[in-house]
């Protein structure tokens, strides 16, 4: 089960996502990422650390909300991907639509530049 909680840092909202994210719990994903969406302007960290496994439903759900958060004038970025999901995110091409930090410090940091 994808176990899934919030935790806004000024204003960036970071996603922690545990477990598996699949088509069994992309819905729950899709819920999160909707009411993060009504903010004015989306700054979104996705903490993958205990994420072990994603399929492609779980990716179009970040794939489906990019263009809101572009026409906002935010941005959605990733923080502590396994070697699996980085290789994952990286062959679907998603490394090059979204940032992938080591640390979720890390992917706040780099927006305040």
């Amino acid at each position: 089960m994808l176990a899934t909680d919030t935790d806004h840092r000024t204003d960036v909202a970071v996603l922690h996502l545990r477990g598996e994210l699949d088509s069994d719990t992309a819905s729950q994903l899709h819920k999160l990422l909707a009411d993060l969406l009504e903010r004015p302007v989306p700054r979104i960290v996705v903490d993958l650390t205990d994420l072990k496994f994603c399929d492609s439903v779980g990716l179009s759900a970040f794939i489906t909300c990019k263009q809101v958060i572009d026409a906002r004038g935010g941005w959605l970025s990733f923080a502590g991907a396994n070697p699996f999901l980085t290789q994952l995110m990286e062959t679907v091409g998603l490394s090059r639509y979204f940032a992938i930090f080591p640390e979720v410090d890390d992917a706040i940091a780099a927006a305040r530049i």
